[in-house]
């Protein structure tokens, strides 16, 4: 075990040992641990979105303030608020006559223990500190590794946390993939991972040696369905905002477009002009952000390329005729991708950037067929005012979540569950279903004071009372 594995196998340790020890807490402890984590939002958070400026190269520092830092606050308050009420213990019914004779049953939601969060570079505040406020309300310890893409913030919650809470509350873990391999690796009683596809099946093996429940919220090709029926000058404009936010570096962005080959022109119009309304510059932009790292960049031109020599037509957004080529800036304009093909990569991979292709549909059975043919998504969005064609679309498709005539909002919704299905994820956070993800459902039965085995028959020698039982319960 290497020095590093050895001390993060310290502080599961201590924080096991705390969480045994301190055994039952108060929802008071739990309150004051939210309420703290909140506050260090709160009073830090001008330098936490500098920071995240700094690591990105180029982010504003409002829409950090937006994402990362007020709707994780807001977050926290809602799981203050709802604290006592997913924590009362919930009464059962049971089989007649037990009730009359005095039995019980309900369930108790339990803290699971020491719970590990991995979370990734383009959200660094949010998708940990999300997270956890509800790992802290459900009553459990925490251990974070935030993503060393993001350097700078990730050293930054590792200060502010560790004048905060004591390590055996929470801890922050900072270093590379090797750290972040090894930390998949301990026998946490609970593991969040917030990444790819690809990553999320690595941390689920790993964790599965263990047997380590996991939380992963993954990706996908998240489709955007326009239907006839669309105002496509509002859905234009909400899914250039969705695509271009954070630079479409968000596990929820508008993946492609299934438009009907009869509206085509005018959608990929009404993209372009939301875009140019919303960016008229890109480059000297601040409310735009740069990609992330060099390697993401490249990646994404090479989508571009790859989609370009299989016969892709490539429409270049850039509303001030700015040059991209000779900047450093790793600024990429929304690129929209016409005639594609389900050869190209820009179809087969989770695209994490400001590139958006269309493909175009004929019959609305034809869209859906395309959805149900490749894995399902992390999110789905539909646009049009046909309630019956919207509920097709959805009654025979599968997706994590759903936003109807705009993109991205159901996550923002702290009351729904937020989380995916097949290769977009595994189990859910946000709403009650979070609570219940990271609490264990403890089922309790007292038993009535009477002989209810021998009432039933269920004592040897079986005779007349066994005979009885058998035929009420198959009655």
């Amino acid at each position: 075990m290497s020095g590093e594995a050895a001390r993060m196998q310290h502080v599961l340790e201590r924080q096991r040992g705390a969480f045994v020890a301190s055994r039952p807490e108060r929802l008071a402890v739990r309150r004051n641990r939210i309420e703290r984590a909140v506050r260090l939002l709160k009073d830090h958070a001008e330098a936490l979105c500098a920071a995240m400026a700094e690591d990105f190269g180029s982010r504003s520092q409002r829409q950090s303030m937006m994402t990362d830092i007020a709707g994780t606050v807001r977050f926290g308050k809602y799981c203050l608020k709802h604290l006592e009420g997913w924590a009362k213990p919930s009464r059962r019914s049971l089989d007649f006559p037990l009730p009359l004779l005095g039995a019980r049953a309900e369930v108790r939601y339990e803290p699971k223990g020491v719970v590990g969060i991995l979370s990734p570079w383009n959200f660094p505040v949010n998708l940990s500190f999300g997270p956890l406020m509800q790992v802290l309300a459900a009553g459990n310890r925490a251990m974070l590794k935030p993503s060393e893409f993001t350097e700078r913030t990730s050293e930054l919650l590792r200060q502010l946390v560790e004048r905060t809470f004591a390590e055996e509350e929470v801890a922050v873990i900072t270093g590379g993939p090797d750290v972040a391999q090894a930390f998949s690796e301990l026998p946490f009683d609970h593991l969040v991972f917030t990444g790819s596809t690809q990553t999320g099946r690595k941390v689920m093996e790993a964790a599965a040696r263990n047997l380590v429940p996991v939380t992963l919220e993954l990706g996908g090709k998240s489709p955007v369905v326009v239907g006839r029926s669309a105002d496509l000058a509002k859905a234009g404009e909400r899914i250039a905002l969705g695509k271009m936010m954070n630079a479409g570096q968000i596990c929820l962005a508008p993946d492609y477009l299934l438009v009907h080959e009869s509206q085509e022109d005018a959608m990929v119009a009404a993209v372009e002009l939301g875009a140019r309304t919303l960016y008229p510059t890109v480059l000297a932009n601040d409310d735009y952000a740069s990609i992330v790292t060099d390697r993401h960049h490249q990646r994404l031109q090479d989508l571009v390329e790859d989609a370009r020599d299989k016969g892709a037509e490539v429409v270049v957004v850039n509303p001030a005729d700015e040059d991209f080529a000779n900047s450093n800036a790793r600024k990429m304009p929304l690129t929209i991708l016409r005639k594609v093909t389900d050869d190209m990569r820009a179809m087969q991979e989770e695209i994490f950037g400001p590139v958006l292709p269309v493909k175009t549909y004929s019959r609305t059975e034809e869209a859906i067929d395309h959805i149900n043919a490749n894995d399902r998504p992390l999110g789905l969005y539909y646009f049009g005012n046909d309630r019956a064609e919207q509920e097709v679309v959805l009654g025979r498709t599968a997706s994590g979540g759903v936003t109807t005539n705009d993109v991205l909002f159901h996550v923002s919704m702290d009351d729904l569950p937020f989380g995916g299905t097949g290769a977009s994820g595994i189990g859910s956070y946000h709403g009650p279903e979070g609570f219940r993800e990271f609490s264990h459902a403890r089922s309790i039965y007292h038993q009535a004071r009477v002989d209810v085995a021998k009432l039933a028959g269920f004592k040897p020698p079986y005779g007349p009372a066994t005979d009885r039982t058998v035929r009420m319960t198959m009655k």
